[in-house]
């Protein structure tokens, strides 16, 4: 095991989870950059990486702002803006519930920009069977989740 210095004589030990972390953060940053690049190019208007997350995190139905903040760790204000402008776009709309809440749902454009993300996605499994081959890829997503597991188990300690 390597150990650097920092200027300040701090010893920074190397890590393979840190690589990991770098190495999947790469992954999601490019795949994202694909999709949003490709999606861009079918017509979809305002499609960028961070939007596509945002739409990730969405159920297929009824979706509540308060939800939406917790699951993605951030505050209902930021949601609010952000469902705002994919509203705008034609990817959401807002439907009354009840009290002063607003059930957010997709529209079928954005069902349709939803659905053409998967099939984009599924071009790409077949170009990454054919490059590293089906059978690496699933041992690599079967240890990406083992890893996770471990890591949640870690955060639940």
């Amino acid at each position: 095991m390597s150990t650097r210095l920092t200027k300040k004589g701090i010893p920074m030990v190397d890590s393979q989870s840190l690589q990991l972390v770098f190495g999947a953060a790469g992954v999601h940053e490019n795949i994202s950059r694909y999709l949003s690049v490709s999606l861009n190019t079918k017509g979809y208007k305002s499609v960028t990486p961070s939007v596509l997350s945002f739409l990730s995190a969405l159920e297929c139905g009824e979706n509540y702002g308060s939800d939406i903040a917790r699951n993605l760790g951030v505050s209902r204000q930021m949601v609010a803006k952000t469902v705002k402008s994919l509203c705008q776009v034609g990817y959401l709309e807002q439907l009354d519930a009840a009290g002063k809440q607003k059930r957010i749902v997709f529209t079928e454009l954005g069902e349709r920009l939803m659905s053409d993300s998967r099939q984009l996605l599924a071009g790409l499994d077949v170009i990454l069977h054919k490059a590293v081959g089906q059978s690496v890829l699933q041992e690599n997503i079967a240890t990406l989740h083992n890893i996770q597991n471990i890591v949640d188990e870690l955060s639940a300690q």
